[in-house]
């Protein structure tokens, strides 16, 4: 952390209860009469809403006759992070946005809550509902240790084939461990999913091994079947203003793996006043956790309107709800520092601040395939321009979201089995 950083503000039993799970999962009796309200529409919008096109009406039914196990397995044979995915989900502008009871009522079923207890009572069971095939003899590496990497590496272990996943860091599950808000994925969740994911069996992963400084892709290539890189977008973007390295200015995608590495959150530095440039979740969530750690005030600079913000409608509204100011419309010029104190300028106002967190997104960095517009180029089967090379995820073009990341692991799974024959 930065050295303009201060002693933390809160207890650790206001910490603790800051970081608590956002939204506490439904009872049984809450979930069967929530299952109950659908409709079980025959052509679903929800599904068509769903990236990864999970069968809603299905599960739900499974829920509503006390079938847990049929509901989980409807769940996750679709999206085996159905775990993580009903608690990271922007739900309101996905499967519930579609819900015909929002269209009606303005009330949509909890989807996502109905989904966190199938796929929760699935993994208190211990096992997953899926077994492997007899082995094929056919190895594939997965570079990326996230959303995509494990789902690509999961399907593929399903039909046999043996899998060896590289991941940069020393723990797996890329963004879920180390870019969403601690308050979504509480208890350790994220560690606990990618368990229950490689319980299938056929998989290893091996730590600290970054493409392009441990691992190059000739030699991947020469050595494995097949390769399906999941790399995400490790590079961040820079602001492109005087001051931005100064102390006190952090990445904000380091500050929260940051905080969610960090075993007690009670004993974090974080200063009084912080400011985040950018309009992304990435930015709310870095904003929201700075306020739960005991900043008094915490300002999020974003240079268009509400409207045009790319973090949902929801992640504003929660932001605000607990005390974050956006300002919109605020276009920072320069980061200056005065004295020990870092002020970010904006062409109507100046913005004191003992840490600035910049949000204004990531890119793909690295070599390899074929790039365009910053990410990896890909077909319609996630085929690059090197014919046993894949990839998938944050790191080709499409919606960065933890469900799309997913999907495509799964449908590239789907197409490297077609590849190897």
């Amino acid at each position: 952390m930065a050295d303009t950083a201060i002693a933390p503000l809160l207890t650790a039993a206001q910490v603790a209860a800051n970081f608590a799970d956002a939204h506490p999962p439904l009872s049984d009796d809450q979930a069967v009469v929530e299952a109950n309200r659908c409709y079980f529409c025959y052509d679903a919008p929800c599904v068509e809403a769903c990236p990864t096109g999970i069968d809603i009406p299905g599960f739900i039914r499974g829920i509503a006759t006390g079938n847990l196990a049929g509901s989980a397995r409807v769940i996750l044979d679709a999206n085996i992070f159905g775990g993580s995915c009903a608690r990271v989900c922007p739900t309101e502008i996905l499967c519930e946005g579609a819900c015909v009871r929002s269209a009606q009522e303005g009330a949509p079923i909890d989807i996502g809550g109905l989904q966190r207890v199938a796929t929760d009572w699935q993994m208190a069971q211990g096992a997953q509902p899926f077994l492997r095939k007899a082995a094929t003899g056919r190895r594939v590496a997965v570079v990326g240790a996230g959303p995509a990497g494990l789902s690509c590496a999961h399907g593929l272990a399903r039909e046999g084939h043996a899998v060896v996943v590289y991941d940069a860091r020393r723990k797996p599950g890329g963004l879920n461990e180390y870019g969403i808000a601690a308050y979504k994925l509480t208890d350790d969740f994220a560690q606990r999913e990618v368990e229950f994911i490689l319980s299938i069996g056929g998989i290893r992963i091996e730590y600290e091994r970054a493409l392009g400084r441990d691992l190059h892709l000739a030699a991947l290539r020469a050595t494995f079947d097949a390769v399906f890189l999941a790399v995400g977008q490790a590079g961040v973007k820079a602001l492109g203003i005087a001051g931005e390295t100064l102390d006190g200015v952090l990445d904000a995608v380091e500050f929260i793996a940051w905080l969610r590495q960090s075993g007690d959150k009670s004993a974090l530095p974080v200063g009084r006043r912080v400011v985040v440039i950018g309009g992304g979740n990435t930015a709310i969530d870095a904003a929201v956790q700075a306020k739960f750690l005991g900043a008094e005030q915490v300002t999020i600079l974003y240079r268009r309107g509400p409207e045009h913000m790319p973090a949902t409608v929801e992640e504003q509204k929660w932001a605000k709800l607990h005390g974050v100011n956006i300002q919109y419309w605020s276009v920072p010029l320069r980061i200056e520092a005065d004295g020990g104190r870092i002020c970010v300028v904006t062409e109507r106002q100046l913005f004191a601040a003992d840490l600035v967190l910049k949000a204004v997104g990531q890119k793909f960095a690295g070599d390899g395939p074929e790039i365009e517009n910053g990410r990896i180029k890909v077909g319609t089967d996630y085929g690059t321009s090197l014919p046993d090379v894949f990839a998938g995820g944050d790191c080709v073009a499409g919606l960065d979201l933890t469900v799309q990341a997913v999907q495509d692991g799964k449908l590239a799974a789907r197409a490297i089995a077609a590849f190897l024959g």
